[in-house]
């Protein structure tokens, strides 16, 4: 776990730099409304904001729901945006065991959200939430209307990365690597995770450290030690065309999501196909450049409602 560690300082350095500028916005924490789901014995949070078609938002690593304040913010005048937290983050629940982070008991999860909005949804992806999205809307494409992804590139665009890597980006996925080899070990949250939030300013601060206290760290590990072989080799399911438009934001600073997996995704949906890089931005782009990742989603969305 030490590797890890050391690697994750870095990493998160380097996610979080960019984000620095952002000052607090209008505040979404106290204006949305809290909703629970179950998945069997297992109880998923998730909040809404505003009415209209579903939009269902999915957090990466290590995040909450809380990521997607910006987006929540901008698009509840017209959609009914809704965020989950994942399992092991802030009010879901956090089950033990490895096996409990599989990637069939995570789209259970998403499915039970699905199921309680009632309808066809939008769904936006960041970071293992993109993968997480991109599996789900490739074995529920009835269930999905559009789909949006940012900073995780399509299955066979990151396996492709990682089968036949540079120097430079083999020493940026080793993070994963160690994470996904790491035994769980009982560590509370680092306080560099805690603390993540306060370069955003005092009350985005705050929050993140309220709610990452409540979360689980072998749970946020437990994603990469029970799914990064199959998502980093291609072999974690099949791999069909996706139906629906798929709108992907990619962040170009990003050192641990690699742009080069961007090629060819095009050729794997055969819907129309909308890809906005944005050169100034790293992995956190629905914070670095919150502005245009909300105001460039909503006019997407409304071209297709």
């Amino acid at each position: 776990m030490r590797t890890s560690r050391i690697v994750l300082v870095g990493l998160l350095i380097s996610l979080f730099a960019l984000a620095a500028h952002a000052a607090d916005t209008a505040d979404v924490w106290d204006r949305v409304e809290h909703q629970w789901v179950k998945n069997g014995d297992v109880k998923i949070h998730y909040v809404t904001l505003g009415e209209g078609k579903p939009i269902l938002f999915i957090h990466g690593f290590p995040d909450i729901w809380y990521s997607w304040r910006h987006q929540m913010d901008y698009l509840s005048a017209d959609y009914k945006t809704a965020a989950m937290d994942l399992r092991g983050y802030n009010q879901s629940d956090k089950p033990e065991g490895v096996e409990n982070y599989a990637m069939p008991k995570i789209l259970g999860d998403v499915m039970a959200v699905v199921d309680d909005l009632g309808e066809k949804i939008t769904l936006v992806g960041h970071d293992w939430g993109g993968a997480i999205a991109w599996r789900f809307a490739m074995e529920h494409p009835d269930r999905i209307e559009r789909l949006v992804i940012l900073n995780l590139t399509h299955p066979k665009g990151y396996a492709a990365v990682v089968a036949n890597p540079t120097p430079e980006q083999a020493r940026n996925v080793e993070y994963a690597r160690n994470f996904s080899s790491s035994k769980p070990d009982g560590s509370p949250v680092p306080d560099r995770i805690l603390a993540m939030g306060e370069r955003m300013g005092e009350t985005v601060g705050k929050h993140y450290r309220e709610a990452l206290g409540r979360s689980y760290f072998d749970g946020m590990l437990n994603y990469y030690r029970a799914n990064y072989g199959g998502v980093a080799d291609g072999t974690a399911g099949e791999i069909p065309n996706l139906p629906m438009p798929v709108l992907q934001f990619h962040g170009l600073q990003d050192t641990a999501v690699d742009k080069d997996g961007l090629k060819n995704t095009w050729d794997w949906i055969d819907a129309d196909y909308t890809l906005v890089t944005v050169p100034s931005a790293g992995h956190f782009v629905q914070w670095e450049a919150a502005e245009l990742v909300s105001q460039t989603m909503g006019a997407w969305l409304r071209v297709r409602d």
